[in-house]
């Protein structure tokens, strides 16, 4: 509870609410504990649109999507750098089919995850502990001050699956964490650094990050060069619009990469709005039924009009930009000055001599009407 103010103005309320608890659910019996982790998972979604606490929660179809495609396996060693409310790990561990006390031990062990903020952190461990891990490996720190340096063979794992915080700042000494020329004020650029440094060889990564990661300059392409060259990464998709509303209505993606070998190229998947739906909401959120087409086409990956491959030659080429997911892009033709002021001027000439032939039927229509 350290840092943590909650207030509750009625101490008989709160008695009220551990009593009912208490009385409808036996924390002992399966399906009572999974009556309760829902109860949980509810709580944890009515945050979104709390203020400030809705930065603590990615909604659930997008964890398990992610999860989903990252695939851990059981003995993997899991980590979210930046956990929140714990969302990610919890849809790893509903992932597994535990059976033996040998298995528990192992998903005990091998489910990690890192919170800066006192309230989340709380929430996070409070949410594994509901998921059955009973001694939950959560850490209340800053994954940000640990100089990518210091990282020790122990430190690696095999998969991150995460949504790190971005349009914030940290304060200069943090970004002097990762090398000079990575620096950057911008969090989910500090974070992927450390993300590349925390895997292992062969490590498997799925993270939500901004479009502004993916056409930034400076160090941001820094970043992306060095993302490039370490490891492979093989798929990015674009998110519809307001997945994350009302938190934020920032365009988001996913990326995924495996760290070993350099990118050859990079798969595009624009994922559309639903049928039906002109934006998400709180009443008409995203469900997991709305990454089904993604999902069918993971399986056999061909261009279409809203996926295509990306030779890395490219997006070199592109200075490391990896904004291509908003095609098919509209092509435009620039002409040089001679070609161009001549076509201007014919063009306008053209639509001056439309626009008086329209307003003289006009003209003549209400003449005719003033006659009769």
């Amino acid at each position: 509870m350290e840092g943590v103010n909650n207030f509750m103005k009625s101490g008989t309320l709160l008695r009220q609410v551990i009593n009912k608890i208490n009385a409808d659910i036996d924390f002992d019996a399966m399906p009572s504990g999974h009556l309760f982790n829902g109860l949980y998972e509810t709580m944890l979604k009515d945050l979104q649109s709390a203020g400030k606490s809705g930065e603590f929660y990615t909604p659930r179809p997008v964890t398990r999507f992610i999860v989903e495609q990252v695939n851990p396996k059981l003995g993997e060693t899991v980590l979210d750098p930046a956990c929140g409310t714990g969302g990610f790990l919890t849809s790893v561990i509903d992932r597994f089919t535990v059976n033996t006390t040998g298995e528990y031990k192992t998903l005990q062990r091998t489910i990690k995850g890192i919170e800066k903020k006192p309230f989340p952190y709380l929430l996070c461990v409070t949410n594994l502990i509901a998921h059955g891990i009973d001694v939950p490996d959560i850490r209340h720190d800053n994954t940000l001050r640990t100089p990518t340096t210091d990282y020790t063979v122990k430190d690696k794992v095999d998969v991150i699956v995460t949504n790190p915080p971005f349009g914030g700042a940290e304060e200069k000494v943090i970004s002097q964490s990762v090398p000079a020329e990575l620096r950057n004020s911008e969090t989910a650029d500090l974070f992927l650094v450390h993300m590349m440094a925390l895997l292992k060889d062969g490590g498997r990564c799925g993270l939500v990050l901004p479009d502004g990661f993916l056409f930034g300059t400076g160090a941001k392409a820094a970043i992306k060069k060095n993302l490039l060259e370490e490891c492979n990464l093989h798929t990015i998709v674009r998110l519809p619009k307001d997945v994350f509303a009302p938190y934020t209505n920032i365009n988001t993606n996913l990326l995924f990469f495996t760290k070993g070998t350099p990118t050859k190229g990079v798969w595009y998947y624009r994922l559309e709005m639903p049928n039906g739906y002109k934006h998400f909401s709180k009443t008409r959120p995203m469900l997991d039924e709305h990454f089904q087409p993604v999902r069918d086409w993971w399986k056999n990956k061909v261009e279409s009009d809203v996926s295509q491959f990306v030779p890395v030659e490219d997006i070199v080429a592109a200075d490391y930009n990896l904004d291509f997911c908003g095609f098919p892009h509209d092509t435009e033709e620039i002409l040089p000055p001679e070609q161009f002021i001549p076509q201007y001027l014919n063009e306008k000439a053209v639509l001056s001599a439309r626009i008086e032939e329209i307003l003289g039927r006009i003209s003549a229509a209400m003449t005719q009407e003033d006659v009769l």
